[in-house]
């Protein structure tokens, strides 16, 4: 078999080596943050945490310790354009790069639409849109002008459902999937692949009380063909797929984790 670009006897064995990468990953205090740091830092990435959250950041850096990667914290508040120029630059001058960028801080209000008052949008838009959106320009023009990334942003089952409650929210989610296929499309010339995450219902500090409903709880697993809630554990194979060589001809997609949640 023969054809341009074709190769032959490649060597796969490093298709998931991420040693030496260097991650910038949003909402890094928070469930599934911390837990995307401490998989990429057991990979052998070297990681800029950014949150708001100084002294959750703090404890994540001294957890970090042991695996013998560089860590440092960036607090930054991604509803502030300025701040998040500042926090790449601050980022790029002391790692030199940024191969890796996990776009995930986002937060949610529950509410029945009736029931948002305008401060509610302006918390929820600002960060799950607008600081997600500017985080990946500036994290974008790096890569652009290097040629290679990838870019990771955390959509939601709610990207693609109209679940009750959560109308602001989805809007966001929805914002996301949409705005990884035109990034995509705009930086696949320059080997920057953008793809999201949109992960079903995860057991997080955020759903904690939601899911404690007894009644909530029963009835979302009916949903769930896997019959569980989430871990944060459990995205992370995906992330570090899509981190990694593995999906260097993948983007522009929103992979659903969700247990089967959205299959009909």
């Amino acid at each position: 078999m023969s054809g341009e670009g074709f190769t032959v006897n490649k060597d796969y064995r490093s298709l998931f080596d991420l040693t030496g990468k260097v991650a910038l990953v949003t909402g890094a205090a928070g469930s599934i943050g911390r837990e995307y740091a401490i998989a990429l830092a057991q990979n052998g990435v070297h990681l800029a945490l950014v949150d708001l959250r100084h002294e959750a950041l703090s404890g994540l850096k001294s957890e970090l310790s042991v695996y013998g990667v560089k860590a440092e914290i960036f607090c930054c508040d991604l509803k502030e354009h300025a701040a998040i120029v500042e926090t790449v630059s601050n980022v790029i001058n002391i790692f030199d790069e940024i191969d890796i960028l996990l776009n995930h801080a986002g937060l949610n209000i529950r509410k029945p639409a009736l029931d948002y008052l305008e401060d509610d949008w302006h918390k929820i838009v600002e960060v799950n849109a607008k600081g997600a959106f500017f985080m990946a320009q500036q994290a974008g023009r790096h890569m652009v002008r290097r040629q290679k990334g990838k870019i990771i942003n955390t959509a939601s089952v709610s990207s693609f459902r109209g679940h009750p409650r959560l109308s602001i929210y989805a809007m966001t989610k929805g914002a996301i999937a949409q705005m990884t296929k035109v990034l995509a499309n705009e930086w696949a010339p320059y080997n920057v692949n953008v793809n999201a995450i949109a992960p079903g219902y995860i057991y997080t500090e955020q759903t904690k009380h939601f899911l404690s409903d007894e009644n909530v709880h029963k009835s979302i697993l009916t949903k769930i063909p896997q019959g569980r809630i989430g871990q944060p554990g459990d995205l992370i194979g995906t992330m570090l797929f899509l981190s990694s060589a593995a999906s260097d001809y993948l983007t522009g997609q929103t992979i659903l984790v969700d247990g089967g949640r959205t299959i009909d």
